[in-house]
């Protein structure tokens, strides 16, 4: 794409998204519903299938050339140029449990170079946004990463994957090697969410194993315009599609870094 007009993506991209949570409150209860199952621990609600059908509907009338990589129905085939990542609703098992802490996450990449991200928390009512060369916003006011760099100061977030009864990196490793040197480790449920805290200065830092592009395209791009570090989990480049990530301030990616590299990254168990 030439010289894409960042700002008005990054507007389209953000009345997409909130309008998208605004479908999502329309599927919203006070208490839990039970969820379809996809997997062991992969659910998938109405809530899910709306907003995502929502969100290319409206991708594909703006951005017709875009290829779209969504996480439940829609996977064009991989093509050069513009790509949109969409997760419709990420922390489907918190909002199966009335939990608030969800998120719609859609990102716009040229190639492997993100473009515009957002991260919008219906229940919550926030927006994080990022356009490349921007900056990152919380409901148009600008954000950045914190400044601590010492563990014992830090509040760390990560995650585990449905399938980690199977893995033989389940991250459980990871988790001990950091819960007794920082001064709080998070588990929140939902990966665009953490990143998008991260971004905000409101976690010290943040690493997962076992994702997918959807689940950090937005965030990534949040983090990165508000002054941090993204990379995979053992300090490359190959966060996007790799499967691994590690996001946060620079002396505190380092330290998260350094820390992760004493227990190597493992494979799924055959």
């Amino acid at each position: 794409m030439t010289d894409p007009d960042i700002p008005r993506l990054l507007a389209f991209a953000v009345e997409t998204a909130r309008s998208a949570g605004a479908v999502i409150l329309a599927h919203d209860a006070p208490v839990p519903r039970p969820p379809v199952m996809k997997g062991t621990r992969d659910p998938v609600t109405a809530a899910d299938l709306a907003s995502e059908r929502h969100i290319v509907e409206r991708l594909r009338a703006e951005t017709p050339d875009a290829a779209i990589f969504a996480e439940e129905e829609t996977r064009d085939e991989p093509r050069d140029g513009l790509t949109w990542y969409v997760d419709p609703l990420d922390g489907t098992v918190n909002f199966s449990q009335a939990h608030p802490f969800f998120a719609v996450s859609l990102a716009l990449y040229d190639g492997r170079e993100p473009l515009v991200g957002v991260v919008h928390a219906p229940r919550l009512g926030e927006t994080f946004a990022a356009g490349r060369g921007l900056g990152t916003t919380l409901d148009g006011e600008a954000v950045r990463v914190s400044r601590k760099d010492a563990l014992i100061d830090a509040v760390l977030a990560t995650g585990f994957a449905y399938r980690r009864h199977e893995l033989a990196d389940d991250n459980v490793g990871h988790f001990t090697d950091f819960i007794l040197d920082v001064r709080g480790l998070r588990r929140c449920g939902s990966a665009a969410l953490d990143l998008a805290y991260t971004a905000a200065g409101r976690l010290d830092g943040y690493w997962e194993p076992h994702l997918n592009a959807f689940d950090v395209a937005a965030g990534a791009l949040l983090v990165r315009e508000a002054g941090g570090v993204v990379t995979d989990m053992t300090g490359g480049d190959d966060w996007l599609h790799g499967g691994t990530i590690a996001a946060g301030p620079e002396a505190m990616h380092a330290l998260v870094v350094e820390r992760l590299g004493r227990r190597p990254v493992g494979e799924a168990r055959p």
